[in-house]
C-alpha cells in the first residue's frame, strides 16, 4: 500500500516510519471514505489485515449493519402491487452482488432445516415436528407449517405480480435499467482484484476461529414486519457469535491490487446507488 499512496503522492517529501504509516493510512482512509461518503444502505468499513511469510498483507470489507434492509416504498406505499413487485423481484436478484443479504427463500431453506428436517410441504413438515421434535399431533395447528409461513408473505413479495417492463411508469423503468446494468458492470470485476468478492477458504487463514460464526449473512431484503419470529430464530446464532459480515478478501501482491481494489470499489458503489435510487423513489411521481 506504501507504494500505491507514493504514487499518487506528487510531494517529494520525507517521512519517519510513523509519520509514513499514518500518512499512508491518512491517504488510503481519505479514498475509501470518498467512494462510500454517499451510502445509506449499509454501513461499510474498510479493515486492513496483515500479511506474513506465507500471504501478503489484505484488505476485507465489512458490513456492519444489521437487520431488514429500508425498502421505501416498496414495503409502505400504496403504489400498485405490480410496480412494488417488480421493484422487489430486481432488488432480490441484485443486491447479494455486494452486500451479505439473505432473501425470502434462505429464510424458508434455514427454517424447514431447523423446524421441518428440511421438508417443504405440510405432510412432511408435520410428520418431522411428530417424529423429530416430539410435537403432540393435537397441538399441531400451534405450530408453523410451510403453506402458513408462505401464506404470510405479502403480495409484492411474489415475482410473478411484476409488471411487465414495458408496462412500468418511465421513472421505475429507468431506475431498474441502471440497477440491471450496474449489477452487471460489477459481475463483470475479476475476482483477483474486486472489493466485494471474497474466497473464504483464503479469509479463515487470515482470521482462524471466524468460521464459529453463523453462516447468516446480516442483512435481509425479509419484511420482518411479517415474519419477526422466524428472523429471530435463524439471527439468533449470529447474535450470539456473529455473522458472516464480510463482503470482500483481496490480498495485495502489489501496488496495482490497490488501485484495481479500489477501482471495483467505485463500479460497487455506483450499484449501490442504483439499489437506493430505486428504493427511494416517490411513487407518486412516477
Amino acid at each position: 500500500m506504501g507504494r500505491w499512496v507514493a504514487g499518487r503522492d506528487q510531494a517529494a517529501t520525507l517521512y519517519t516510519r510513523p509519520a509514513a504509516r499514518q500518512h499512508i493510512e491518512r491517504v488510503f482512509n481519505a479514498a475509501v471514505l470518498e467512494a462510500l461518503n454517499s451510502i445509506t444502505l449499509a454501513e461499510l468499513r474498510v479493515v486492513a489485515l496483515n500479511g506474513n511469510d506465507e500471504r501478503p498483507p489484505a484488505l476485507a470489507f465489512i458490513c456492519d449493519s444489521i437487520g431488514q434492509l429500508d425498502l421505501g416504498w416498496i414495503e409502505t406505499s400504496n403504489a400498485p402491487i405490480p410496480w412494488r413487485a417488480a421493484a422487489y423481484a430486481a432488488l432480490e436478484q441484485a443486491l447479494g452482488t455486494a452486500l451479505p443479504v439473505f432473501t425470502y427463500d434462505d429464510l424458508f431453506e434455514e427454517i424447514s432445516t431447523y423446524y421441518w428436517e428440511g421438508e417443504t410441504d405440510d405432510e412432511g413438515a408435520r410428520h418431522s415436528l411428530i417424529e423429530c421434535h416430539g410435537a403432540d399431533p393435537s397441538e399441531l395447528d400451534d405450530y408453523s407449517l410451510p403453506s402458513t409461513m408462505n401464506a404470510r408473505r405479502p403480495d409484492w413479495m411474489f415475482s410473478e405480480n411484476a409488471a411487465a417492463y414495458g408496462d412500468l411508469p418511465k421513472a421505475l423503468r429507468k431506475a431498474l435499467k441502471t440497477l440491471r446494468n450496474t449489477v452487471r458492470d460489477l459481475r463483470r470485476t475479476s475476482p483477483e482484484r474486486n472489493a466485494w468478492h471474497c474466497d473464504f477458504d483464503i479469509l479463515y487463514d487470515y482470521v482462524p476461529g471466524l468460521e464459529e460464526c453463523s453462516s447468516l449473512p446480516p442483512l435481509t431484503l425479509v419484511p420482518v414486519e411479517y415474519f419477526a419470529r422466524e428472523v429471530d430464530d435463524v439471527g439468533r446464532h449470529g447474535m450470539e457469535y456473529g455473522f458472516m459480515d464480510v463482503i470482500g478478501l483481496c490480498p495485495l501482491e502489489d501496488a496495482d491490487h490497490v488501485t484495481g481494489w479500489l477501482a471495483s470499489l467505485e463500479i460497487g458503489v455506483r450499484f449501490l446507488l442504483a439499489a437506493q435510487e430505486l428504493i427511494n423513489l416517490d411513487p407518486d411521481r412516477l
